[in-house]
């Protein structure tokens, strides 16, 4: 991947976004700070469009009494069609990067889990994928993913830690489901995770290319 940018907006994902493919335990740490093992293959579940904000807006803590986390991430914006794609094919397919927020309801993840339930009962409230404003063409292999709550840094790692890398996750999710135009993959967080409450306000940056900023609030206030 090249270290230019090109800046761009990235409102087209809340206009015209398809899929939201999120992995799992793509860090090593974050895995092993939850109690997971990390997977032999990528690991997805979705989340719904209707998770999208950007800046503006307000992450809603859902009125369930659990405990929502914080998890950053790079999101990779899908630029055209593509089924089947080989990892050396794979990146023909990126139309350029997002900072995202995957959300999460840590309780009802958790009651999921021991259920056999999806996770996108705990991942799916709306606003749970905030995503910053900009989009970049393109990213140094060395850029980090940080972020703050409250000031005080949380998370702060090397997207080069992914155990897999973006050409493997876009090949093995098409392997599956056929990746369209304004598709975003989230491609897990490093570790630090952590809650977030109403009154909060949580900043993320992947280096100084991308940035978010939002407030937290109450569903309902």
């Amino acid at each position: 991947m090249s270290s230019s940018t090109v800046l761009s907006s990235s409102q087209q994902l809340l206009s015209h976004g398809k899929k939201i493919v999120c992995i799992g335990r793509n860090y090593a740490e974050h895995a092993k700070e939850l109690g997971n093992a990390v997977p032999k293959e990528p690991f997805f579940f979705l989340k719904p469009t209707t998770s999208y904000i950007r800046s503006g807006s307000k992450i809603e803590i859902p009125n369930t009494g659990g405990s929502v986390h914080h998890e950053i991430e790079l999101g990779v914006v899908i630029g055209a069609r593509g089924k089947d794609v080989t990892e050396s094919d794979a990146m023909q397919l990126v139309r350029g990067y997002v900072l995202a927020l995957d959300l999460t309801d840590r309780t009802l993840q958790g009651e999921a889990k021991k259920a056999g339930k999806p996770w996108t009962i705990a991942k799916g409230f709306d606003t749970f994928c905030p995503i910053s404003d900009n989009m970049v063409s393109s990213i140094p292999p060395t850029a980090r993913l940080w972020c703050k709550v409250n000031g005080e840094m949380r998370q702060d790692g090397p997207i080069s830690d992914m155990i897999f890398p973006i050409p493997k996750l876009i090949s093995f999710i098409s392997g599956i489901m056929t990746l369209e135009e304004n598709d975003l993959i989230l491609t897990g967080t490093p570790s630090g995770v952590g809650p977030i409450v109403p009154g909060d306000v949580i900043e993320g940056g992947l280096d100084d290319l991308l940035q978010l900023k939002f407030d937290v609030t109450a569903k309902g206030n």
